[in-house]
């Protein structure tokens, strides 16, 4: 896809998530990978502010082009391009329900079939690393190549997708089961789970879910 174009569906998609209660503010951040490295929003811009030249873009060894900041967590975006190559795009918001379980360093469980849409029966919680640092780019990378939505303790919800547009669904997706998980977990605890086998099933079914979405 073109650059300007590209960045344009970047600011498209903070706008959507902030809108939707998603991310609040400027403290998540999206990326999408571009060329042998990614674009990614740049450090403290509100989304309403963004034109497609202020989308900075940082290169496969981490370098960013002169005179713009990229966000602060550009760091642990890049790491998930170098873990999961068949993925283009990152988002990491600071969802309320996500969040809420991240403090708790609780991963969500099989409470629902729709857990498998992550590649795997759970959404993990990496443990606590201070924002933008290598340490916490090296956890998630760990986390990312096992679940394409994980919990960062502490900290907030990542995903990762094929591109933009998956990667918001998956984002309002994991927002959802992290929101039935509090509310089931309030009435039930700890509250039941589909077994190993069944999401093994489910798992193998959602292989081919919306490969027919454009890249």
């Amino acid at each position: 896809m073109e650059r300007n174009s590209l960045a344009q569906d970047i600011i498209n998609t903070c706008l959507e998530m902030n809108a939707t209660g998603l991310n609040q503010g400027t403290s998540g951040n999206v990326s999408s990978r571009y060329r042998d490295g990614m674009l990614i929003t740049p450090s403290g811009i509100p989304y309403v502010k963004l034109t497609p030249e202020m989308i900075v873009y940082v290169d496969g060894i981490g370098r960013s082009e002169p005179d713009k900041i990229p966000s602060s967590e550009w760091l642990f975006h890049l790491a998930c391009y170098q873990a999961r190559p068949e993925l283009n795009a990152v988002i990491h918001t600071h969802a309320i329900n996500s969040t809420a379980l991240a403090i708790l360093n609780q991963p969500i469980p099989a409470i629902h079939y729709m857990v498998a849409v992550t590649g795997t029966d759970h959404i993990p919680c990496i443990p606590y690393d201070t924002f933008g640092t290598k340490e916490l780019a090296e956890s998630v990378f760990i986390g990312i190549k096992e679940s394409k939505s994980i919990l960062m303790q502490h900290h907030g919800m990542l995903v990762m997708e094929i591109n933009l547009e998956k990667a918001l669904w998956l984002a309002g997706e994991t927002e959802t089961l992290a929101e039935l998980y509090l509310k089931v977990s309030s009435l039930h605890s700890p509250p039941p789970v589909l077994s190993a086998d069944e999401m093994q099933k489910v798992i193998a079914k959602f292989k081919n879910y919306g490969l027919k979405t454009e890249k």
